[in-house]
């Protein structure tokens, strides 16, 4: 599995949106990559599902989603009908689903669950989920067993933060949400923080003494 900051590996790929050149494709945009264990399985058919009904969310931060599952492009497009009918979608589909019927990018990437196996007894694909930078490298990787459906309301949570802080000297305290108090790197010197914090610092006294704990309005 590649490391925080790794270039996200390129691959070249079918899928039911054609060809797929991944660094191409993503191009100039934020990505989350997720994968599934295989087609016409119960969770992945709720989490494909629920990916596609919030597509408006990932557009509007400007980021693009591509899913995998190891199984050949026409299973994949059989079992699309099936999760738009499950999720009463519309007759379109938002995303690619890439094809790994050979699980080599499985492999390459990591995303094998050695506890949980097909009916021929190989591991399953994990439930990995990757979000890529527009300069290729990984931002974020999470890694849930095939049994365990994921959250997208902390993807996307955790999407906010990601782009906030790639802009601003600013971390996200716990269970930050989009427009909440935001915390003062410890590399920022206080000198410089009206500058970069024209809202305001607030420094929480702590009992020893250092003043750490300092907090900024979102900025803009």
């Amino acid at each position: 599995m590649p490391n925080l900051g790794d270039v996200f590996p390129d691959f070249t790929a079918d899928s039911t949106s054609g060809p797929i050149k991944f660094h191409e494709w993503l191009g100039d945009s934020w990505g989350i990559f997720f994968s599934h264990p295989a087609d016409y399985t119960p969770v992945c058919t709720t989490e494909l599902g629920h990916v596609a009904s919030i597509m408006p969310e990932f557009q509007k931060r400007g980021l693009k989603a591509i899913a995998i599952s190891c199984n050949k492009v026409d299973d994949h497009k059989g079992w699309i009908k099936d999760i738009q009918d499950y999720s009463k979608l519309g007759d379109t589909w938002p995303y690619p689903i890439v094809a790994d019927p050979n699980r080599e990018l499985a492999v390459k990437l990591g995303m094998l669950d050695p506890a949980e196996k097909d009916k021929a007894g190989l591991p399953l694909t994990a439930r990995a989920v990757f979000i890529i930078g527009p300069d290729k490298k990984l931002k974020l990787s999470l890694l849930y067993p095939a049994t365990t459906g994921r959250n997208f309301t902390e993807i996307l949570r955790v999407i906010d933060s990601l782009k906030l802080t790639a802009e601003k000297k600013v971390a996200t305290p716990a269970n930050w949400k989009q427009g909440e108090r935001c915390m003062v790197l410890p590399t920022v010197k206080p000198d410089e923080c009206s500058t970069l914090f024209p809202k305001g610092v607030n420094t929480v006294a702590m009992p020893s003494g250092k003043g750490y704990m300092r907090f900024t309005p979102q900025p803009d």
